[in-house]
C-alpha cells in the first residue's frame, strides 16, 4: 500500500463508522449481545478517543526531532470511568469524523520521507508515522467486524 492509498483509506474511515451505526436505537446501542463486552455505544466513542489520541501521537512524530515517547493508554478504564454509556453518539461520530478528515488533509501534506520518522511506543516499540497511520485504518475495520456481528445478534 502507498502512502497516499494509506491516507485515503484513513480518510474514508469515517464513511464506514457512519455506516456502521446508521438506524440504531438508544436500546440497540446500549444492549450488551455478547456479556462481558463493549456496547455498540461504547464501541463508537471509543473510536474517537482512541483517535484523538493516534492524532496526536501522529502529530508529535511528524514534528519533534527526537524520536518521541507515546504511552499507550488503558481503554478499558476509559469505558468504566468516562461515562462512555451517557456520552451522545452521534456528536461522538461527528467529532470522530472531523478530526479524521482534518487529520488526512495534515497527513497529505507531509512529505513522503517523513512517513519513516518513528517514536517509541512503551509497548509496542519503535513505530513510524507511516505504520501509525497504516495502524488507525486497522483499528477501525477491526471494531466494525464486532459492531456488525453485535448488529446481527440484535437482529438490526
Amino acid at each position: 500500500m502507498t502512502i497516499a492509498s494509506t491516507i485515503a483509506a484513513f480518510a474514508q474511515g469515517p464513511t464506514l463508522v457512519n455506516a456502521a451505526f446508521a438506524g440504531l436505537s438508544a436500546p440497540h446501542l446500549d444492549a450488551f449481545p455478547i456479556p462481558g463486552t463493549w456496547s455498540l455505544r461504547q464501541i463508537g466513542v471509543h473510536l474517537l478517543d482512541s483517535d484523538l489520541a493516534a492524532t496526536h501521537r501522529m502529530r508529535r512524530i511528524a514534528s519533534e526531532e527526537t524520536p518521541p515517547l507515546i504511552i499507550a493508554y488503558d481503554e478499558s478504564a476509559f469505558v468504566r470511568h468516562l461515562s462512555y454509556e451517557r456520552d451522545d453518539l452521534g456528536q461522538a461520530l461527528a467529532l470522530f469524523e472531523m478530526n479524521r478528515r482534518w487529520t488526512a488533509a495534515w497527513l497529505s501534506r507531509v512529505p513522503e520521507k517523513d512517513f519513516a520518522r518513528h517514536g517509541i511506543h512503551n509497548q509496542r516499540g519503535k513505530i513510524t508515522l507511516g505504520e501509525m497511520v497504516a495502524l488507525y485504518v486497522e483499528h477501525v475495520d477491526h471494531h466494525l467486524k464486532f459492531v456488525k456481528q453485535k448488529r446481527a445478534m440484535l437482529g438490526v
